[in-house]
């Protein structure tokens, strides 16, 4: 397992820039404007880093700035932890196992999310290329919010 990225929402990508980059002293490695979903996701890194998330997109804090106006509650501003993983089913399987629910199960063989007993977001994400689709996450449901 390899830790990802922590994301958190933010009102104000400027602002959020200036205190992460200018005043804080991470540098950005990577930005992301998703037009159709109306979002810019920009992310940092720290100088010691740097050259590894540019390469490896890890670690990094994401700065996910939706572009229409929104308040954020119930900590809606902090999104997830995020783990890529090298076999997403086999994981899964053994959370299940472990009873922990699959609130968004892999069905594209890239990607699922799973809570804490804290109620923290936390993706998974296959290494490399996504597994073929396969059964019994094809056909799982979500359960809940991620």
């Amino acid at each position: 397992m390899e830790y990802l990225h922590t994301m958190v929402r933010v009102t104000d990508l400027d602002a959020s820039l200036d205190f992460y980059c200018n005043k804080f002293g991470l540098v950005e490695v990577r930005r992301i404007d998703n037009e159709k979903g109306r979002f810019t996701l920009v992310f940092l890194a720290t100088p010691q880093d740097e050259q590894r998330a540019r390469e490896t997109r890890s670690p990094t804090l994401e700065l996910t700035y939706n572009w229409d106006p929104e308040t954020y509650t119930g900590g809606r501003n902090f999104g997830h932890l995020a783990y890529r993983v090298d076999d997403i089913y086999e994981t899964c399987r053994k959370l299940m196992d472990a009873g922990v629910t699959i609130n968004r199960p892999p069905r594209d063989g890239h990607m699922a999310f799973v809570r804490s007993p804290d109620n923290i977001s936390i993706e998974l994400l296959q290494a490399g290329d996504p597994k073929p689709p396969a059964e019994p996450w094809l056909s799982m449901p979500n359960t809940g919010v991620w």
